[in-house]
């Protein structure tokens, strides 16, 4: 299969280099305790060995940074640190790594009366003093909430790629050109129309695809690929993300994956019949990452999607995130939503909050939530 790759431009990162016509590279995140050096390191290597161009750390505190400085040291594999909410960690880590991810949605937490502006020119300094790439990484479940103010509630697209723009056009300002952007979504419709607006604006930024919270494989491979082959098919992305729900020593499945669907676009190998079903039940869980409080998470999606085979054939949607970081807003479009503590998981029904149960406790709690909403549907389609 013939693709005419879009004409982005060359983001060298470390001693791979993103766009450019360059083969897709496929990323993944590190999943252990950042300051768990030893762990962490090996699963650095593991992502590496299975073929990742770029593994991802993330730094929420001074102390992960100075992990971070002794994981540079035992790992070749080319590191991406992800900033969330405290962007001054910046000066920390671009000293040890090759690529800076900072999501515009996040950068309001700290410093809430300086610009924005002038929090991405600190981000950008760092990058050119200490030779790093950045992304620009826009999120569905955490975007810049002035932008959101501006658009009809049911719009969660044009925000996105409204942020992503403004951006793009901010740190092209400052002359830098380094960076690649990524609009991610957990609906792979969405991540096809976003990423096909932006690409229409801005051909020669390269893009970073993936599907949010795609979920356990392999419903998550699948939502993956129904993305990718609509976006890559047409030329559009330079480096991918399967982002799946793992448990640690089994990260490097998501290399694998990516690599798979990539070669099978390249093959002609497609499966464009594969619809998503808008009218059955749809589980999305976060990938596993260091910012999981309690890893019973990984076992907990797993049960929840066990238990809810039963309503497979109702339109509703159960989120589960891992973190208190994206936890809260990106459970805010299902259902029913779960985000993970250490001790208790945070039971929401669309943006209101139910409660927190323990681990133990919130199938039961989940079930009785989920049989009063199919009811509500089946009373709605015996009026109708």
């Amino acid at each position: 299969m013939t693709i005419q790759r879009n004409p982005t431009r060359s983001v060298p990162i470390g001693n791979i280099t993103v766009g450019g016509g360059e083969a897709i590279a496929v990323q993944s995140m590190t999943a252990t305790k950042t300051q768990n050096i030893d762990a962490t390191v090996a699963q650095a290597e593991a992502l590496r060995e299975r073929g990742a161009g770029v593994v991802r750390i993330a730094v929420d505190s001074q102390k992960d940074a100075v992990a971070l400085a002794e994981i540079r040291k035992q790992t070749t594999a080319n590191l991406a640190v992800d900033l969330q909410e405290n962007f001054r960690l910046a000066e920390a880590v671009a000293p040890h790594v090759n690529k800076i991810r900072y999501n515009p949605g996040h950068l309001y937490h700290h410093q809430r009366d300086k610009p924005w502006q002038e929090k991405v020119r600190f981000i950008i300094e760092q990058a050119k003093e200490f030779d790093c790439a950045v992304r620009i990484g826009v999120n569905c479940g955490s975007v810049d909430p002035a932008k959101k103010e501006m658009y009809d509630p049911k719009d969660s697209i044009t925000p996105m790629l409204e942020s992503a723009l403004e951006h793009c056009d901010f740190v092209d300002s400052l002359d830098f050109t380094r960076y690649v952007v990524s609009l991610k979504d957990s609906d792979p419709s969405k991540v096809i129309e976003v990423n096909q607006r932006f690409a229409e604006q801005r051909s020669d930024v390269p893009l970073h695809l993936g599907v949010t919270e795609a979920g356990m494989p392999p419903d998550g491979i699948i939502k993956t690929r129904i993305a990718f082959e609509q976006l890559i098919g047409r030329g559009i992305g330079d480096t991918v993300r399967v982002s799946l729900t793992l448990p640690n020593d089994r990260k490097p499945e998501e290399i694998a994956a990516g690599l798979g669907i990539i070669d099978d676009i390249h093959a002609g190998r497609v499966r464009t019949v594969v619809n998503l079903n808008e009218k059955a039940l749809n589980i999305i869980s976060c990938p596993s990452c260091s910012r999981v409080e309690n890893e019973a998470f990984i076992d907990l999606a797993a049960n929840v999607k066990e238990m809810t085979e039963y309503a497979k054939e109702y339109a509703i949607t159960i989120a589960v995130m891992g973190c208190r970081v994206n936890g809260p807003g990106e459970t805010d479009d299902a259902d029913l939503g779960l985000w993970c503590g250490p001790a208790k998981v945070n039971l929401k029904k669309g943006p209101e909050a139910l409660g927190a149960f323990g681990y133990d406790e919130i199938l039961p709690r989940l079930k009785q939530e989920l049989d009063i909403l199919i009811q509500h549907k089946t009373d709605a389609t015996v009026q109708n």
